[in-house]
């Protein structure tokens, strides 16, 4: 699932400019990351291959008792369908997306975009500001799931429902073809959030993180 299908150059720009404006109102220090997938999911086309193969093997099944017009050996008989039906299957699954997400089960898939959010808070440093107030809005694409995760300094103050909350509205977002707004949104009601709480920065309160969105396959 290329980004490209969802960000455009100037949807990046628009992000970072949110970025800015989240972090003038308050004291926190947004981190906006997409990844095309937060895995390689190769279980999924193995999975296509076990349902091709049993599905060709019950249609094979089906047409010699129907009528045994094939003329071939016995053995090639049971062994080709089955065979060439995993092929197939194995294919299917790794060129099809919408396939590949029906055959991996949702509790899989969120357990690895929760992981994979938790590796881009270390790998982005999310952690390394000053009263520890780091926020990071996680989009992970071919799950269709977003996850925001906030630091210590931030963790005390707001609850999280109301980051799982944000996290709906930018995937919503997402779901409807407007990635690139629903995410700014998601930026700026970050903001709004710790502004509303009293977590608001000084004149003194320097830009510790970048503002750019960080973007990854994986």
């Amino acid at each position: 699932m290329k980004l490209s299908r969802f960000f455009s150059p100037e949807d990046f720009n628009t992000i970072a400019a949110a970025v800015v404006e989240a972090e003038k109102r308050s004291g926190g220090e947004v981190v906006p990351a997409v990844v095309e997938s937060s895995d390689e999911y190769e279980v999924a086309a193995w999975r296509g291959a076990c349902l091709g193969a049993l599905t060709a093997a019950m249609a094979a099944a089906g047409l010699w008792a129907a009528g045994s017009f094939w003329g071939a050996p016995l053995p090639l008989w049971i062994a080709a369908p089955p065979a060439l039906g995993a092929a197939l299957g194995y294919v299917a699954a790794a060129a099809s997306e919408p396939l590949r997400r029906w055959l991996i089960p949702r509790e899989i898939m969120n357990l690895r975009v929760s992981r994979r959010a938790a590796e881009a808070f270390l790998e982005h440093e999310v952690f390394a500001t000053r009263d520890r107030t780091g926020i990071l809005i996680f989009v992970s694409l071919f799950e269709h799931r977003v996850e925001v995760l906030v630091d210590s300094g931030i963790a005390a103050q707001v609850h999280q429902a109301e980051w799982n909350a944000l996290a709906a509205e930018v995937a919503a977002g997402i779901k409807s073809g407007r990635a690139g707004a629903a995410m700014a949104a998601g930026v700026r009601r970050a903001g709004e959030l710790l502004e509303r709480h009293g977590l608001v920065g000084g004149v003194e309160d320097p830009n510790q993180l970048a503002d750019d969105v960080r973007t990854s396959r994986r």
